[in-house]
C-alpha cells in the first residue's frame, strides 16, 4: 500500500505596504487577491505548502487568519524574516540610511514579504534549523561585491550583511510514513543594482547555499534523511538575468532530482505574449512566473520543488490554467510535486 503526499511552493505576492494591512485584507473577506490566492491553494490542495511573499507578524495573526480561511491546515510555521530588518547602515550605496534597501532584506517594514509553511501534518519546530542570520561574508567562497577593488558599499555594510534576503530554513514535517526535511527559502532578485552586481552575486550565493549545505560545507551537519528544497530562487537556468551556475549546480546536485513540473497554460502564455519569450531557451512549459515580456525578462522558471533522489515522485505540475485569470492571484504560479511512500 502506498501513500501520496503533495508538496508545493507558492509565491503569493500577498505582501502589503504597511504592517497589519494583510491581516485587514484577510479579515475583510472580500479582498480579491486574498480570495484568488486561497482559491488556487484549494484547487491544488497540497498537503504541505511554502508561502513566499506573505507578511510576517510576531504573533502569527495574519498566518492564522489565512489558514482559517483555507480551513485545511492545522499546522503552521513562520520565523522572523530578514525583510525590513533595518541595519542602521547604508546598504545600497545611495548615501542614505533607513530605506527599504538598507534592511537585511528589502522591505518597507520588518517582516514584509516573509515566508510561512502550512501543513496538514505536524511540523517539528523544535528541530528546525534557521540560517537566516548567517553573514554573507562568512559564506564559503562568497561572491562579495566590490568597486575598484574595495568592498561595496562599505566594509562595515558588507560585514553586517546577512546572506538571506528572506530566510533559509530546514523544517522537519512528520508525515505518517516518515519525516521529510523541508529546505525552504526565497532568494532576492538578481537585478535592481549597479555594475557591482550586488544583488546578482547575493542571489547566486543564496541559491548556492543549498548545494553547500548538502555537501556539509557550512560547518553544520546537514539534516539526515529525505528532503525537499522548495521556494523562489529568482533564477531561471537558461533565461533572464542571473549568475546561473548556482541554479544549474543545484539542479545537477547528486542528491537532488528535478521532477520538471510543467503546465500547458505556460506554453500558451509564452506563445500569445511573445516579446522576450520568443528567444527563451528554457522549455516554456516549465515557466512559473508571468513577468512583463517587452521589455524583458518575460516568463521564467524561478520557483522550484526539488526532492531528494531517495524519494519517489508520482507527479508534478505548475498550476497555470489555460482558461481563467489565475494572474489575479499572483504573477507567480503554484508549483507542486507528489511524493509516494510505500508502507
Amino acid at each position: 500500500m502506498a501513500d501520496t503526499y503533495r508538496i508545493a511552493t507558492y509565491n503569493t505576492e500577498l505582501q502589503r505596504r504597511g504592517p497589519g494591512l494583510l491581516l485587514r485584507d484577510i479579515l475583510s473577506g472580500k479582498d480579491a487577491q486574498v480570495l484568488a490566492v486561497a482559491d488556487v491553494i484549494k484547487q491544488v490542495s497540497p498537503d504541505v505548502l511554502l508561502l513566499n511573499g506573505f507578511d510576517y507578524d510576531a504573533d502569527g495573526i495574519a498566518l492564522t487568519a489565512f489558514a482559517d480561511l483555507l480551513n485545511d491546515y492545522p499546522y503552521r510555521f513562520a520565523l522572523r524574516p530578514n525583510t525590513g530588518l533595518q541595519t542602521g547602515l547604508d546598504m545600497d550605496g545611495d548615501g542614505r540610511v533607513g530605506g527599504p534597501r538598507d534592511a537585511q532584506g528589502y522591505g518597507r517594514f520588518a517582516g514584509q514579504g516573509g515566508m510561512a509553511i502550512l501543513s496538514r501534518y505536524p511540523l517539528d519546530a523544535d528541530h528546525a534549523q534557521d540560517f537566516s542570520a548567517l553573514k554573507w561574508a562568512a559564506f564559503p567562497d562568497a561572491l562579495l561585491p566590490t568597486v575598484d577593488g574595495k568592498p561595496f558599499p562599505s566594509p562595515q555594510a558588507l560585514a553586517a550583511q546577512r546572506l538571506s534576503s528572506v530566510g533559509h530554513w530546514v523544517v522537519p514535517v512528520e508525515l505518517p510514513d516518515g519525516v521529510i526535511n523541508l529546505m525552504a527559502f526565497h532568494a532576492g532578485p538578481p537585478v535592481f543594482d549597479g555594475p557591482e552586481d550586488r544583488n546578482g552575486k547575493r542571489n547566486h550565493d543564496e541559491v548556492r547555499f543549498w548545494s553547500m549545505y548538502l555537501d556539509g560545507g557550512l560547518g553544520t551537519p546537514s539534516a539526515s534523511g529525505p528532503f525537499v528544497i522548495l521556494g523562489d530562487a529568482n533564477q531561471d537556468p537558461q533565461d533572464g538575468e542571473a549568475l546561473k551556475d548556482a541554479i544549474r549546480g543545484l539542479l545537477a546536485h547528486p542528491l537532488v532530482q528535478d521532477p520538471l513540473p510543467k503546465s500547458e497554460g505556460a506554453v500558451v502564455a509564452a506563445r500569445e505574449q511573445g516579446g522576450a519569450n520568443a528567444s527563451h531557451q528554457t522549455d516554456p512549459a516549465l515557466d512559473t512566473v508571468d513577468w512583463k515580456d517587452d521589455p524583458a525578462p518575460g516568463n521564467l522558471r524561478v520557483d522550484y520543488v526539488l526532492p531528494s533522489k531517495d524519494l519517489q515522485v508520482a507527479g508534478a505540475g505548475v498550476y497555470w490554467p489555460v482558461e481563467g485569470d489565475s494572474g489575479a492571484a499572483s504573477r507567480h504560479r503554484l508549483v507542486w510535486v507528489d511524493l509516494v511512500f510505500d508502507r
